[in-house]
């Protein structure tokens, strides 16, 4: 079946489309045809993590396919009540990272700031579904004790904006701390990790691109699709804009059980993302986050795929297979 693909942009601000974002299964369920289909988590258990999805987003799944993989990824699965000892709750040791409230310092070199714990969707494979936001906030009153951390670390080159999603802020808030920034002489590059420009791609607007445009750093922008089927000409157009502003766009992945797991499914992906001008980057293995083990694909699997991919396409379309892993001193490049 051919996804469902809006032709045009809503015509309401990016603000008033993530307040209207369906939090309710049953009504996701109901807007598919596939009430009674698919059964969620108890709503008890779904407090810790609710559902969170734009109807941008809903607009490309699949009506009537329980198996539609944007929907599996966005979908609250009873199967998320398996208790899986191996699946934790910081499973790639963020909290032991934290140098300064929502300052995490893992990697030389770069330093990633947690600048809010909110998401224009909640992906039920998140790595940092259990994460403490409220703890270690860096932009209430430890501002400026983050400010300071990262002046004194003269040998930090680079930024990287992260969360949550950085682009749930507003763009007074992200030029403001971007300004800030820019006055630490030895930061060179702002990484921004995000997936926005894919799941509500009218956030990518013109005062976006203006401070974007005007700040003296390098701006590199990881985006994440999972599917060619979340890439459409709208996501296409969101894209381009960033592309003529001069940002670097990469992308990451992540392997997921019955989502992507298919040579097919990850060479579709690889091509369309380099039609936008977007580098397929990072294909990363499961991070074993407590709730998301049904989605779990192997390393013997994941080195198969990427295996095979070698044999299809260009090497610049094969995403390098990573995984992240507590206290080392890079990712691990699996294949």
């Amino acid at each position: 079946m051919i996804p469902q693909t809006p032709s045009v942009l809503p015509n309401q601000s990016w603000q008033i489309a993530l307040a209207n974002a369906i939090k309710k299964p049953e009504e996701l369920l109901a807007q598919l045809g596939l009430t009674d289909r698919l059964m969620a988590i108890d709503p008890a258990a779904l407090k810790q993590f609710p559902l969170r999805v734009p109807q941008s987003y809903i607009n490309k799944m699949r009506h009537g396919d329980p198996e539609d993989p944007l929907l599996r990824q966005v979908f609250p699965l009873i199967d998320e009540a398996v208790n899986n000892q191996n699946f934790v709750t910081d499973p790639v040791g963020d909290q032991l990272a934290i140098t300064s409230p929502g300052l995490l310092q893992k990697y030389n070199g770069r330093a990633l700031l947690l600048t809010t714990g909110a998401c224009a969707i909640h992906c039920r494979y998140c790595f940092r579904r259990h994460f403490p936001y409220n703890e270690s906030n860096p932009l209430a009153s430890q501002w400026q004790q983050t400010l300071s951390m990262l002046q004194q670390e003269s040998d930090t080159d680079e930024v990287i904006l992260s969360g949550g999603d950085p682009l749930a802020l507003n763009d007074q808030k992200l030029a403001q701390i971007v300004s800030e920034l820019e006055q630490i002489p030895h930061l060179k590059r702002l990484r921004i990790h995000t997936r926005l420009p894919i799941v509500l791609p009218e956030r990518i607007n013109d005062t976006l691109l203006d401070w974007i445009s005007s700040t003296r750093f390098k701006v590199i922008m990881v985006i994440h699709a999972n599917h060619i089927n979340e890439l459409t000409p709208i996501e296409a157009k969101a894209l381009q804009k960033l592309t003529k502003a001069n940002v670097q766009l990469l992308n990451q992945s992540v392997l997921l059980k019955g989502i992507n797991d298919s040579v097919t499914a990850l060479a579709a992906l690889s091509g369309k993302l380099i039609e936008m001008a977007v580098v397929p980057y990072y294909l990363h293995l499961l991070d074993p986050v407590a709730g998301a083990s049904h989605f779990d694909v192997s390393e013997k699997e994941g080195i198969n795929l990427i295996e095979q991919l070698r044999t299809k396409l260009s090497g610049y379309l094969v995403p390098r297979l990573v995984r992240e892993q507590q206290g080392k001193t890079s990712k691990t490049i699996i294949s």
